[in-house]
C-alpha cells in the first residue's frame, strides 16, 4: 500500500506565491505546490481558493508551523508588512494516497510569458507558434516556475535588452528557468548560482531536458570573478540593495541588469541602491504588483 501524504494549506498576500513555495522547498519534503484553484459553472466562477497556497508534502521532518513562524519574522524583518504578506494561518490535513503526486500538476498549463517566449510544464505535449521559443519546466521543483509575475517580467526584459551572443548570468537561479531562457534567446553562455545547494541538481536537469548547455553552481554575487553581458537577479528588494555592489562587479562596462523581486511600494528601496552604485535606470518594467528595473553599468 502506497504512503499517505499530507497537505499543507497556508493562507498568503497571493503576490507572495513563489517566497512562500521557495520557503516550503527549502524546508520542507516537498514533492509541489498550487496557488488558486477556481471552479465555475455556466461562465461563472462558484468558488476559489485563491490566497491559499497548498502544498504536498510527502513527510514531516519539520514542523511547518515553527518553520513558517520564523520565515515570516524574518521577512518582516526585511521590511514586508503583515497585509504584504497575508496571515500564513495554516491548515495540515493526512491524505490517503489518490496518485498525490499527480493531483497538484492538475491546474498546470502552458504560460505565454510574451509572443515568443513559452513556459511549458515537463508532463504536457506542446506545438510552438513559428518563431516561439520553448522552455521545458518541472513547475513543482524550486523557485522560479516561468508563472510568477517577476520571473516573466525578468523573461521579457531579457528579451528586450540583452544583446545578442551574450554572456549571461542569473543570480539567485532558483529552478534555472532565466539562464535556461537566456541561452534560448541568443546568449553565448548563461551562469547560474544559487546559495541552496538543494536547487542546484534541479537547475542542471532542467537545463539536461532542454538540450542547453548552462553552468550551475553553489556561489553568491561576492565570491564571482567573471564579469557578464547580462545580469539577472530575482529576488527579494533588501537583498539586492544589499548586494548591488557585488551585482555591478560582475558587470562589464556597457552591460545591462535586470532585477525583479520587488514589490511596487519596495521599489525606491532598489533605486536608491542603483543612484549609490551610479547604475544608470533604462527602465521600470510592471506586472500587477511587482516591477522590474532595467540598468545599465556605464564606463
Amino acid at each position: 500500500m502506497n504512503k499517505n501524504y499530507y497537505e499543507l494549506k497556508i493562507s498568503i498576500n497571493p503576490d507572495m506565491e513563489e517566497i512562500v513555495s521557495d520557503i516550503c522547498f527549502s524546508n520542507f519534503d516537498c514533492e509541489g505546490v498550487v496557488l488558486a484553484e477556481e471552479a465555475y459553472k455556466d461562465l461563472e466562477m462558484t468558488s476559489t481558493t485563491r490566497g491559499t497556497l497548498r502544498v504536498f508534502l510527502t513527510d514531516l521532518k519539520n514542523n511547518p508551523q515553527e518553520v513558517l513562524k520564523t520565515e515570516r519574522e524574518l521577512l518582516k524583518e526585511r521590511g514586508f508588512t503583515d497585509e504584504e504578506l497575508g496571515s500564513w494561518e495554516i491548515v495540515l490535513d493526512e491524505k490517503e494516497n489518490q496518485d498525490w503526486s499527480k493531483k497538484w500538476k492538475e491546474k498546470w498549463t502552458v504560460t505565454h510569458v510574451s509572443d515568443k517566449i513559452a513556459v511549458v510544464p515537463s508532463w504536457l505535449e506542446y506545438t510552438p507558434k513559428e518563431g516561439e521559443i520553448t522552455i521545458t519546466l518541472d513547475p513543482g521543483c524550486a523557485f522560479g516556475t516561468g508563472t510568477h509575475q517577476t520571473t516573466q517580467l525578468c523573461m521579457k526584459a531579457m528579451e528586450k535588452y540583452m544583446p545578442a551572443e551574450a554572456k549571461a548570468a542569473d543570480i539567485g537561479t532558483g529552478s534555472g528557468i532565466l539562464a535556461i531562457c537566456a541561452m534560448k534567446l541568443g546568449a553565448s553562455s548563461a551562469y547560474g548560482c544559487d546559495n541552496d545547494e538543494t536547487v542546484i541538481d534541479v537547475c542542471k536537469e532542467n537545463a539536461k531536458i532542454n538540450n542547453i548547455n548552462c553552468t550551475f553552481e553553489l556561489n553568491t554575487a561576492d565570491k564571482i570573478t567573471e564579469q557578464y553581458d547580462f545580469v539577472c537577479a530575482n529576488i527579494l528588494h533588501n537583498i539586492l540593495a544589499e548586494i548591488m555592489g557585488d551585482l555591478k562587479n560582475i558587470m562589464k562596462d556597457g552591460a545591462k541588469i535586470v532585477l525583479s523581486g520587488i514589490l511596487n511600494d519596495k521599489k525606491d528601496i532598489v533605486l536608491e541602491a542603483l543612484a549609490k552604485h551610479k547604475l544608470k535606470v533604462l527602465e521600470i518594467m510592471s506586472q500587477d504588483q511587482w516591477v522590474a528595473i532595467v540598468a545599465e553599468k556605464n564606463s
